[in-house]
């Protein structure tokens, strides 16, 4: 770093934090590498066909949808998710309720950036999303963690919790929460705790940011109804996302709540990159109306359970028996594997030597207070054969450190 750059970084620059993810996976792009690690869909069944013939559109609205797009979004799409997410939503949403988004995490961005000053607090899962509370530390954030088992957050520990921070003089404005498929955990909260949060988000006046990239994607059981449907979106933001039901290379998602917020979030947004690209909008938008989104999902879940079950075999097949703990995800893309008896870091260092990386858990812990025997395994990217392979290689790599 130059002394003259050094002079000009801002407050906040010299504070950043960069992804601590980004730097793991580095280590996972050498030849011969089987990786777990990025939460990334599987190219092979990209639409690429479909999506092909849907560009179409270009040839006869490309006039319109190559200019500057409107912030708040392209028209026709925001029409199309609010009949396509009204079961999930418990309602048809308005146009002024929706703001399309650079996937979901930006979502999350502009939430923060609307209602957070430095040094206030969001209260999230623990572990969580990193790259989410990386975005939100980086605006100045501070957070309360709250613990999660098999049932996703444990709610009844909120009213306490907010009490004494507000006791200790902390100002504390929303809960961020992957009610669903919880990443990195897998685990979906229960209809009686997602009860529970609304009731507490209504009777101590915080906001609820219900971050849903991995709904549609259920293998077993039945869908449970989201915070936002529970609420009406009167507290509740709700962030969904084309890259894990389509292909992340869209960049498109979307948030629906208050008109109040809504307003504030595009005024940010209209900064941050004026507005999500209106060719991946409309191209989206006709892949959806052409019937392509709808057939598609199906062919992903079966294909990411079909995924998954070939992750327990091999998990139960390799693992040395005893030395291992997960909660069966039923949807979503992760496992969060404990291993009680192994550090994580010996365990990380000696995979990466075998040709196997996952990610280590402490850093999905937003206030570094946790994961130090476990990690996060992603079954969506690999092939059926690398999985059993790559399990295989983590196996030896545990076995190494036991006793």
């Amino acid at each position: 770093m130059t002394a003259f750059w050094d002079s000009l970084f801002s407050t906040a620059a010299r504070g950043i934090r960069p992804s601590p993810i980004r730097d793991m996976l580095q280590s996972c792009r050498k030849p011969g590498m089987i990786s777990f690690a990025g939460g990334m869909p599987d190219p092979a069944i990209f639409p690429v066909d479909q999506f092909a013939d849907a560009a179409s559109i270009l040839k006869t609205e490309g006039r319109d949808i190559l200019q500057y797009g409107a912030t708040e979004g392209y028209a026709p799409l925001k029409e199309f998710l609010s009949s396509w997410c009204a079961p999930r939503l418990g309602r048809t949403v308005d146009s002024e309720e929706m703001l399309i988004t650079s996937g979901s995490i930006q979502g999350a961005d502009l939430m923060t950036l609307a209602t957070v000053n430095p040094g206030e607090y969001v209260i999230t899962e623990a572990p969580t999303f990193l790259g989410v509370t990386t975005d939100m530390y980086n605006h100045g954030a501070k957070f309360l963690c709250v613990p999660c088992d098999s049932e996703g957050m444990m709610v009844d520990r909120l009213p306490a919790m907010i009490e004494q921070a507000r006791h200790e003089g902390k100002v504390v404005k929303f809960v961020y929460t992957i009610a669903t498929f919880q990443n990195p955990l897998g685990v979906t909260m229960s209809l009686e705790r997602r009860k529970a949060l609304v009731r507490i988000a209504r009777e101590y006046g915080v906001a609820i940011f219900e971050d849903d990239p991995y709904g549609y994607v259920r293998f077993d059981g039945e869908h449970l109804p989201t915070l936002f449907s529970l609420d009406g979106g009167e507290h509740v933001i709700y962030a969904g996302s084309f890259s894990k039901i389509l292909a992340p290379g869209t960049r498109v998602g979307w948030c629906c709540g208050s008109r109040d917020l809504i307003r504030k979030m595009v005024v940010f947004k209209q900064g941050v990159d004026t507005c999500t690209s209106v060719v991946a909008q409309a191209i989206v938008y006709r892949y959806a109306k052409l019937g392509c989104l709808d057939a598609f999902l199906p062919k992903i879940i079966a294909h990411y359970k079909a995924k998954r079950d070939v992750m327990i075999e091999a998990f139960d097949t390799f693992l040395p028996k005893g030395e291992f703990r997960y909660t069966k995800p039923e949807g979503g893309f992760f496992f969060w594997l404990e291993t009680p008896n192994i550090a994580m870091d010996a365990l990380f260092d000696r995979a990466i030597a075998r040709n196997v990386a996952v990610v280590k858990g402490k850093p999905f812990y937003p206030n570094a207070d946790g994961g130090d025997h476990h990690c996060r395994v992603c079954y969506t990217f690999a092939s059926a054969d690398d999985i059993r392979e790559g399990v295989r290689r983590f196996g030896d790599a545990m076995r190494e450190l036991l006793p």
